[in-house]
């Protein structure tokens, strides 16, 4: 799945959090972020009207409960997942968090 890439500055801008705000939805997994183009970025898809889509949350834990570092959860949730029949972050977009989890926990 094709997606922006948000720097922790433009998350300010678009939540209206301040940083240390935004560092805490990272820290405590309402976000996850990856440092391979540098600075952290985050896939603009993990967003919904301003705010971190709620559902996400609990899959980054179940998906590092299997042992998936930042930057597997992210591939994880763009790639198109067989089983789902679509990227799982579209299906979270959906409302499908029960389908995607179920999948997430069988990976570890």
């Amino acid at each position: 799945m094709s997606t922006d890439w948000l720097s922790l500055p433009e998350l300010v801008e678009l939540t209206g959090e301040q940083l240390g705000r935004v560092r805490r939805m990272l820290d405590e997994h309402q976000l996850v972020a990856s440092r391979r183009f540098g600075a952290p970025r985050v896939p603009s898809v993990f967003l919904v009207d301003g705010e971190p889509l709620s559902s996400l949350r609990g899959t980054i834990i179940v998906l590092h409960d299997a042992g998936f570092s930042d930057d597997e959860a992210i591939d994880w949730l763009l790639a198109p997942e067989e089983s789902i029949g679509f990227a799982p972050i579209e299906a979270l977009r959906q409302g499908r968090k029960s389908e995607v989890r179920r999948v997430a926990q069988t990976l570890a």
